[in-house]
């Protein structure tokens, strides 16, 4: 009986981190990619000179881009206080930075009021934004894994990206009507109120995770003085292979960047087809991802995190160029065909996984540490990646081609990082990563007496 009462505690304990996981990615996704919906369609006309249109377009995707220089600082420096302090303490000061520069966005002066300054206070609305990003979904995952029980590690954490989905579908949903307003009413006062309407899931989302504890694992970890003073450094020289695995898998998420951004402005701009209805589809898209990524993650605890990865790589590689194909057709029903293979099903197989196993590369003392500054430094290519796009496309039908190829080749290396990495789904959490740990602890002598001892078998 107490071993049945201690795993009703621990599937409690992992409900609330997964409930508080989706709602925090929910919110920093909402106004993370709401921010790029609008660069997409209106920001160029209202915080940048008017006109050439092709330069005012760059320098909004640009603005967008900046804060993916941001996400490594924040996830450097609020990781590491979340390895020190505690996990959930640090989501929330994320959590407060990311509600408030988003609800600023909706506060912003236009360039036809100020001049130059609206670019500069969006630039640094957008720097906080990307500072609060770098701690989120590396801090939510690791609260997380740390809460699940051991066979369902996959499953739980998949919440963070179900959450970061869900941002993106509420975004498009919220847009959808905006854009469908007449241009002067639109960059009047109608881009403001996606923007303001934030703070509602930011109340909700706060005070979800005021009601969460910290993991038992890292309580064990501070109970017994194992705390790496900086985790930092020490991931950096115990685990460099597991931060550089996870840089070469994040530039992945350009194709998610692709997809969801640099598609919109290619298919109303150069395809012909109407800004609404590619909001639609990605709506309707990423509203079916919804249903298929806790089954893809429920798979990888089952056949392991690098076949699950595996499928979503090779599959969203060759779903990307059918679905540029589909644009160019200017058909709605084949490019929603295209996006559904793409983003609902294949990309959901990696989105699904990746967080899990970005988190099992590494060790309890360096986790959180280890996780966010790999993340972030691969997301600054993955944030310049609608600008990339915007200077590879070319005219004519075919335009888009560049474009398909740089992204096929960042989905390659990831996938190269894959295969070339460890299985980790059957190992118990409190060995993640430890192997690298000790070995680096065997060959210096004069390392830190608590990093060894974080470091060495129970």
């Amino acid at each position: 009986m107490p071993h049945t009462a201690n795993e009703k505690r621990t599937k409690t304990s992992a409900r609330r981190a997964a409930i508080a996981a989706f709602l925090g990615s929910t919110l920093e996704y909402y106004d993370f990619y709401l921010y790029a919906v609008a660069a997409a369609l209106i920001f160029d006309r209202l915080f940048f000179p008017s006109g050439n249109a092709a330069v005012g377009l760059a320098l909004s995707f640009a603005t967008f881009g900046v804060a993916y220089v941001a996400r490594p600082v924040g996830g450097i420096v609020m990781s590491h206080f979340g390895d020190r302090i505690g996990r959930r303490r640090v989501l929330m000061i994320a959590l407060a930075i990311m509600g408030t520069s988003s609800f600023a966005v909706g506060l912003l002066p236009t360039y036809g009021s100020v001049g130059i300054w609206a670019p500069i206070l969006l630039v640094a609305a957008r720097l906080a934004q990307g500072f609060s990003a770098g701690a989120e979904l590396a801090g939510a995952t690791t609260l997380t894994l740390e809460h699940a029980p051991a066979r369902h590690r996959s499953f739980f954490t998949s919440w963070a990206s179900t959450g970061c989905s869900a941002g993106l579908l509420l975004a498009t949903l919220v847009f959808i009507p905006v854009a469908a307003l007449p241009d002067a009413q639109m960059l009047a006062w109608g881009w403001r109120i996606p923007f303001l309407s934030s703070v509602v899931v930011f109340a909700i989302a706060y005070w979800v995770r005021t009601r969460l504890d910290e993991p038992p694992e890292f309580e064990k970890q501070q109970e017994t003085d194992s705390v790496v003073r900086v985790p930092g450094v020490e991931v950096l020289r115990t685990q460099p292979t597991a931060v550089l695995r996870v840089v070469l898998m994040t530039l992945m998420a350009s194709s998610q960047t692709i997809f969801s951004f640099f598609s919109l402005s290619y298919a109303s701009t150069t395809a012909g087809v109407g800004k609404s209805p590619m909001l639609v589809v990605n709506a309707v898209t990423l509203g079916l991802s919804l249903a298929v990524l806790p089954l893809a993650a429920s798979l990888s605890d089952r056949i392991g995190r690098k076949p699950t990865l595996l499928i979503g790589a090779v599959g969203s590689l060759l779903s990307l160029f059918l679905f540029f194909w589909f644009i160019t057709t200017g058909s709605i029903v084949l490019i929603s065909l295209g996006a559904f293979l793409f983003m609902s099903v294949l990309y959901s197989f990696w989105s699904a996984v990746y967080p899990v196993y970005f988190a099992e590369l590494f060790a309890t003392p360096v986790r959180y540490s280890g996780m966010a500054i790999g993340q972030q430094i691969g997301l600054v290519l993955v944030g310049f990646a609608p600008v990339i796009g915007a200077l590879l496309q070319r005219p004519g039908t075919y335009g888009w081609l560049p474009v398909a190829a740089f992204t096929g080749v960042c989905i390659g290396i990831a996938a190269i990082a894959v295969w070339t990495g460890p299985e980790t789904y059957r190992v118990p959490v409190d060995r993640l990563g430890r192997a690298n740990m000790l070995a680096d602890a065997a060959e210096s002598p004069s390392s830190d007496a608590r990093t060894r001892s974080a470091a060495s078998p129970e």
